[in-house]
């Protein structure tokens, strides 16, 4: 698939990172899910975290995102104009933020979406999570956030079992920014899609996400995706980022022979 590059302007906050991993370890027993992993992210930076399978890179976004407790280390995270680390708030304070201040794009749309719900509720379940009330209000964005993924609004009072899987991950999308999020994380979000139906999905991600400004940490193993979608690379292999850098420069003057190994794959496939 070619695509175009994703350019690197984004805007330093004089405020700080909006999330900040601090030697972040997740250990199976003896088994490295990912180790000693920092990085500081900016608001409205998009960071590509790349790898093989079993490289880490899922294990640390689930990590990142609150979903897996690390074995040590930090991963803070900008609320209150203070960094804080996300396991040191209560549980409640931790789901509010997972409902509000985060979206979440899994590979497979049947993980984030709730399949026998309508679409405009799906949509419209975010937007009472952070409070709203109003029916009519809340139909009325929920048809707005459709159309805006591309979405027929006549199919609004669809599930979505009755949905393509490209538009179904257009819908997850959707709920995932419909509340205003400050980050968002996505987990292969073009994964087991046609190529046609990946590169439209692509496009729309990366005008939706520069549109709002919104940072975004992506796991993805395809490095056209990478190129195309961030700003920034980290490279992963046995748990550990054996490079980082600026995408085009990563994946155009890979320094690592790891990194060298995976882009020349892609070039000779």
């Amino acid at each position: 698939m070619t695509v175009p590059q994703a350019s690197s302007a984004f805007a330093r906050s004089d405020d700080g990172p909006i999330l900040q991993a601090e030697g972040l370890t997740r250990l199976y027993g003896a088994r490295v899910g990912c180790a000693d992993v920092s990085f500081s992210l900016w608001p409205g930076e998009a960071l590509g975290i790349v790898g093989e399978s079993g490289s880490g890179k899922s294990t640390l976004l689930r990590c990142l995102a609150g979903l897996d407790q690390p074995t040590r280390g930090a991963a803070l995270f900008r609320h209150d104009d203070a960094l804080r680390d996300i396991f040191s708030l209560p549980e409640p304070a931790r789901r509010a933020l997972m409902r509000t201040s985060w979206g979440l794009v899994h590979q497979n749309p049947r993980d984030g979406l709730r399949m026998r719900v309508s679409a405009g509720g799906n949509v419209g379940e975010r937007l009472m999570d952070r409070g709203d009330r109003h029916y009519g209000r809340i139909r009325a964005a929920a048809a707005d956030w459709l159309a805006r993924v591309e979405i027929d609004v006549a199919r609004m009072d669809d599930r979505p079992e009755t949905f393509s899987g490209g538009m179904q991950q257009r819908l997850q999308i959707a709920r995932a920014l419909v509340s205003g999020p400050k980050l968002i994380f996505m987990d292969e979000p073009t994964g087991g899609l046609d190529v046609s139906v990946q590169a439209r999905l692509l496009d729309l991600m990366r005008a939706l996400t520069r549109d709002l400004g919104v940072a975004a940490i992506i796991v993805t193993h395809d490095l056209a995706v990478a190129r195309h979608l961030t700003d920034r690379l980290m490279v992963m292999k046995d748990g550990r980022v054996v490079e980082e850098g600026l995408t085009d420069q990563v994946l155009d003057d890979p320094q690592h022979p790891y990194t060298q190994l995976l882009t020349s794959s892609v070039l000779s496939a």
